[in-house]
């Protein structure tokens, strides 16, 4: 972490640079923004007097929008005061050896400060080490997707059943508001054609688990 109090602010450096140069003149200019992606550019202008027609010095900024904190709202008017920091330290108005802000700084202990998110995967996470992020990892669609997931956690081949057309396709749903899933044959049966393989019925267990149905005698 930086020590703030070490770096100037920039409205430290817009006193000095109005009292060095009173009809100075301060402008920005936003050059790109991408509010989706919550990124902008900032460019400021310093003019040394108002008859000037190009800049003494230029700065420029970028303003990112963060989960937390000021950039959480004010990632815009960061990025400007930023590139007018920026800008006024060209033109030489900054303390020897701390060219960057206040404000820049504090952006980089922030970034610092935020921790990588860690999502942990609830089918190789040993028990007892689980968390609250496990609840954000979605759980298998299907039970095809359940059973290769294991079967690839212990190195073993995928287990789907398969028929004489190839490996089955899983498919569940709710019907008379009962549960209902089985493997299905992939043949793509048209009239006169070889009719698809019967399907293999699945039951939801107690456990919420699928089994397969057993046979009714």
């Amino acid at each position: 972490m930086f020590n703030l109090a070490d770096y100037e602010t920039v409205d430290s450096r817009i006193h000095q640079f109005y009292a060095e140069y009173k009809d100075g003149r301060i402008v920005t200019e936003m050059e790109l923004i991408d509010i989706e992606k919550g990124h902008c550019v900032f460019k400021a202008y310093i003019y040394k007097d108002s008859v000037r027609t190009m800049p003494d010095s230029t700065g420029y900024a970028d303003g990112f929008r963060k989960d937390r904190g000021v950039d959480a709202q004010f990632w815009i008017n960061n990025a400007e005061t930023s590139s007018i920091g920026r800008a006024l330290a060209n033109l030489g108005l900054s303390a020897k050896g701390k060219r960057a802000s206040a404000e820049e700084m504090a952006q980089v202990n922030a970034v610092k400060s935020i921790k990588p998110k860690v999502e942990k995967d609830y089918w190789t996470t040993p028990f007892g080490e689980q968390d609250e992020l496990i609840k954000e990892v979605p759980a298998p669609a299907t039970m095809e997707n359940a059973v290769n997931t294991v079967a690839e956690i212990l190195g073993t081949e995928k287990v789907v059943p398969s028929c004489k057309h190839g490996d089955r396709e899983f498919k569940d749903g709710v019907k008379n508001g009962r549960a209902w899933g089985g493997y299905f044959c992939r043949h793509i049966g048209v009239q006169g054609s070889e009719p698809k393989c019967p399907t293999l019925w699945y039951q939801l267990s107690s456990s919420g688990t699928w089994e397969p149905q057993k046979a009714r005698a």
